[in-house]
């Protein structure tokens, strides 16, 4: 899968993206660091990437609809966060990936579980 780091999360995590195959580019390695989410999000959407952030703004779908993106992964660790329970978060969300695909969703991810938003149809 085709994903974004935000500047939030460092070269250790988008090395584990990396060893488990996916194709990972960062916020920071392509000079989008300050840029806004709207500015983020519309990249992943022309890169065909998913975006995995700590973002929680990202975590709103009155904001962000699923739907209209490539997935949008939030992490979300405890308080303080550290680099370790950082790790664990993208190893979460890597064998989620494994088992099936974030493109057009909205995934929160915690230690162990990976919460999926379901859009609402129509009425």
């Amino acid at each position: 899968m085709k994903i974004k780091l935000d500047e939030n999360l460092g070269k250790r995590c988008a090395a584990l993206f990396e060893a488990a195959g996916h194709d990972t580019a960062t916020v920071v390695t392509q000079n989008l660091c300050g840029a806004s989410d709207a500015e983020v999000i519309a990249r992943c959407r022309d890169e065909s990437r998913a975006i995995v952030t700590l973002d929680l703004d990202f975590g709103n779908p009155l904001l962000f609809k699923p739907s209209e993106y490539h997935g949008i992964a939030v992490l979300r660790p405890r308080s303080p966060v550290s680099i370790n329970e950082l790790q664990e978060l993208c190893l979460t969300l890597i064998g989620g990936l494994a088992r099936e695909s974030l493109d057009r969703r909205l995934w929160i991810v915690e230690l162990g579980r990976i919460g999926i938003h379901q859009e609402g149809t129509p009425e």
